[in-house]
């Protein structure tokens, strides 16, 4: 069993302090629980991971990066518990589910889609200034909130950096979504979150990562011998959008600019684009309101963010992906790799 000290966890029996009330959903290193702090009667999301062979090292790797790194768009770690073999991890609970939710099922707006990944990259860019690597961004593992919260979730291959080791090599994370870099098993830092993010920015025009209707070993072909992907329909597409995608899927790791220099588009060579092309991809503060609040201002006045609005206040049944934690694979072959 992987060694944890007893300042990573809390001492104690974990069902004095909450009560589990139902599954919400399943992933590769760990079943998601819904559950209730008895003292406050707040909902947590409850992480439930084996400590068990390679699982161990997962485990303990997300409730160390969870404990030692806080941001608004980092999903907040609540406690911890040893439970047999089994590492508890307790977090708060994102009531909006994921955004793989939302792209399965619609087609954002551009100005939704920069609301959200705009917060994705401050969580990026305060994950990459600490020199920690996430290797496993994806739709399912962007958390919602119906609050207008978008927080990054699931560091069980994330990797830490230092001065004596500022790149990785290891092919890790989900294929259809990894870096040319990555695939080839060549030295890598932090851009590959970028990469990442580009392909989550796809999924959320196209409802899909590129190369999804094939195998992870196809798709990681494919991405080692096409580079950067082509769009379905690319003049559907503000110029805004497709320079923020080109300026993330470069297959160049060199060339691609960090989460840093998109934060700062304006400073950057897109300056005045907007103005200039009447686009509404912007990185400054979005067309109505930051964040997935604006889908709740506007839905008596737009069909498409009164549907959004539903999504995001449903109630769901157990099983369903939602909350902090993995969503269930859409498919073969997208299940997160280590090698």
């Amino acid at each position: 069993m992987w060694f944890l000290s007893g300042s990573a966890v809390s001492v104690g029996e974990p069902a004095e302090k909450y009560l589990e009330l139902e599954q919400v959903g399943q992933g590769a290193f760990g079943t998601v629980y819904k559950g209730l702090d008895r003292a406050t009667g707040g909902e947590v999301a409850i992480k439930k991971m084996s400590l068990r062979g390679q699982n161990g090292e997962r485990a303990v790797n997300e409730i160390l990066v969870l404990k030692d790194k806080k941001n608004p768009n980092i999903v907040s770690s609540l406690d911890s518990f040893l439970v047999d073999e089994d590492l508890w991890l307790v977090m708060e609970y994102m009531d909006g589910g994921t955004l793989q939710d939302i792209v399965r099922q619609t087609r954002m707006a551009e100005g939704e889609m920069a609301a959200v990944s705009r917060e994705c990259l401050q969580g990026l860019d305060f994950l990459h200034s600490n020199r920690v690597i996430h290797r496993d961004l994806k739709s399912s593992n962007i958390l919602l909130a119906t609050d207008g919260s978008v927080k990054l979730a699931d560091f069980g291959l994330c990797a830490q950096l230092s001065p004596e080791q500022e790149q990785r090599s290891s092919m890790v994370g989900t294929a259809h979504w990894m870096a040319p870099e990555v695939v080839t098993s060549s030295p890598y830092g932090p851009k590959v979150d970028i990469w990442s993010l580009g392909i989550v920015t796809i999924e959320m025009v196209e409802g899909e990562p590129p190369y999804f209707e094939h195998t992870a070993a196809m798709a990681r072909c494919l991405i080692r011998q096409n580079g950067t992907p082509q769009l379905q329909e690319p003049r559907r597409l503000s110029a805004l959008l497709r320079d923020f995608l080109e300026c993330s899927l470069e297959a160049d790791e060199e060339r691609r600019w960090s989460a840093q220099e998109l934060l700062q588009v304006d400073a950057k060579r897109l300056q005045g684009k907007e103005q200039r092309e009447g686009g509404v991809f912007s990185w400054g503060p979005p067309p109505i309101v930051s964040g997935l609040a604006a889908f709740h201002m506007q839905r008596q006045q737009n069909p498409l963010l009164a549907w959004l609005g539903r999504v995001l206040c449903r109630s769901s049944g157990p099983g369903a992906p939602q909350g902090a934690g993995p969503s269930s694979s859409r498919s073969g072959g997208s299940e997160p790799c280590l090698t």
